[in-house]
C-alpha cells in the first residue's frame, strides 16, 4: 500500500524588537568614488594530471602555441595535443587605492572542457579593467575546493574542482582608480530611505556644529557634505570619525515570503487594519494498494498485479481570526500560529490581507 499526501512545510519567523534599530555610519553608507573595480583576464594553467582541456577545445592549444612562439618555440597549433593545460578566466577585485607592489587574491575558472584543476600552476596572467588598461599580473599554484577521484563510472566529485583561488595571487601594477576626497564629500546609502538620509545629515551637523551646516541631504539615496575648515588638512580623520557616528535606521514596513521554502520573514513595523479571518484547509490522501488476480482453475489466464486506487478527502472547518484595529505582527502570528496554521496558510493569508487592503506593508514574494 502507497500512501501520498501533500504536506504543509513549517513557519520561521524573524522575531520582533520593540527597540529601533541604529547603525554606524560606516554601515549604512559609501563614499562617493572610494569603491573596488573588477579585474579579468584570460590564462592558461599548466601542470595537470591529464585533466586539462582536450583536442576539441581548440582556443587553448592556440593560446599554448602563441606562448610558445613568444618563448622562441614554433609549433603549429593544429599538432599540439596536450592534455595537461586548462584555459581559464581569472577574475579579481582591486580595492579603493590600492597602490603598485599590493597582493590580490585571484580567482581562475576553466572555459573549456577540462575537469579539474587541481595541482595546476596559474601562468603570467594579465588583469585589465573596464578601460582595458592592465591594473594586475596573477600567477602561481591554484587552490581548488573540490577533488575527483576515480575513473570513468567509478569517480566521486567533490565540490567545483573546475573553479580554484589562488590567496594573494596576484601583484598591483598600477594604482587604482579611485577618487580621493576633496573639499565636499558624498555618502551614498546602501539603502535609500528619506528618514534616514535626514538623520544622516542631522547627525553630522551636530557633530560637527559650526556658523552653517556641513551636511545636506540631496535625495533619499545621496548625502553631500562639506569639509569643514577645521578639517582641510586632515580629510582622512574627518572621515574617519564620520563613519562613527551611530544613525537610526528607518526602513519600510515590508513581509518578505519565500513560497519555496515556507520562510516568511515580517517587519516589526507592519500594521495591520481591523479585520476577521476565517481559514479552512483541504488534505488531500490518495492511498494505492495493489491487489493479486488469479485466473481461474485450467485456465490459459495469467496472474496480474491491479492497482487499487482510494482518494479522500478532508476539509476541516473554517477557524477564525480577529484583529482589532492597531493590530500588530506579534499579535498576527499568535492568532494564526493559535488556529495551527502552517506556512502555506499564512502565506495565503497575508497575500488575501494585501489583495483586501488590510495590510498596511509592502508584500515581497522571492
Amino acid at each position: 500500500m502507497t500512501c501520498h499526501r501533500f504536506l504543509l512545510l513549517p513557519l520561521i519567523l524573524a522575531p520582533s524588537v520593540d527597540v529601533q534599530a541604529a547603525s554606524r555610519l560606516k554601515d549604512l553608507a559609501s563614499i562617493e568614488g572610494v569603491r573596488e573595480n573588477p579585474l579579468i583576464g584570460y590564462g592558461l594553467v599548466v601542470g595537470l594530471a591529464g585533466t586539462g582541456d582536450k583536442r576539441t577545445t581548440i582556443f587553448s592549444t592556440q593560446s599554448l602555441s602563441n606562448m610558445l612562439e613568444k618563448m622562441g618555440v614554433s609549433v603549429s597549433a593544429t599538432n599540439v595535443r596536450v592534455q595537461n593545460m586548462a584555459a581559464v578566466m581569472v577574475t579579481a577585485s582591486l580595492p579603493a587605492f590600492a597602490q603598485p607592489g599590493t597582493r590580490i587574491d585571484v580567482t581562475a575558472a576553466a572555459v573549456g572542457d577540462a575537469n579539474n584543476l587541481q595541482g595546476g600552476i596559474l601562468l603570467m596572467t594579465s588583469l585589465r579593467g573596464a578601460n582595458g588598461q592592465v591594473y594586475a599580473v596573477a600567477q602561481g599554484p591554484v587552490v581548488t575546493g573540490g577533488f575527483v577521484a576515480g575513473r570513468g563510472g567509478s569517480s566521486q566529485t567533490v565540490n567545483h574542482p573546475t573553479v580554484g583561488r589562488l590567496p594573494g595571487g596576484a601583484t598591483v601594477e598600477r594604482a587604482a582608480p579611485s577618487v580621493e576626497p576633496t573639499s565636499q564629500i558624498r555618502l551614498q546609502l546602501r539603502n535609500g530611505d528619506y528618514a534616514t538620509a535626514s538623520r544622516v545629515s542631522a547627525a553630522v551637523n551636530k557633530t560637527f556644529a559650526g556658523p552653517k551646516p556641513v551636511a545636506q541631504a540631496t535625495n533619499s539615496g545621496l548625502i553631500t557634505v562639506s569639509l569643514p575648515e577645521d578639517w582641510k588638512d586632515r580629510v582622512p580623520e574627518f572621515i574617519a570619525r564620520m563613519e562613527e557616528l551611530v544613525i537610526e535606521v528607518d526602513v519600510a514596513a515590508r513581509i518578505v515570503v519565500n513560497e519555496r521554502t515556507g520562510t516568511i520573514v515580517i517587519g516589526k513595523d507592519v500594521r495591520i487594519s481591523p479585520v476577521a479571518i476565517l481559514h479552512g484547509s483541504l488534505t488531500v490522501e490518495i492511498k494505492t494498494k495493489l491487489v493479486v488476480s488469479q485466473p481461474g482453475p485450467f485456465s490459459n489466464g495469467t496472474t496480474q498485479v491491479v492497482p487499487e486506487q482510494t482518494v479522500t478527502a478532508k476539509d476541516e472547518p473554517a477557524k477564525n481570526v480577529v484583529l482589532r484595529d492597531g493590530a500588530t505582527v506579534d499579535e498576527l502570528v499568535r492568532s494564526l500560529t493559535a488556529i495551527g496554521s502552517s506556512a502555506r496558510d499564512i502565506i495565503a493569508i497575508l497575500q488575501n490581507l494585501r489583495a483586501a487592503g488590510a495590510l498596511d506593508a509592502e508584500l515581497e514574494v522571492i
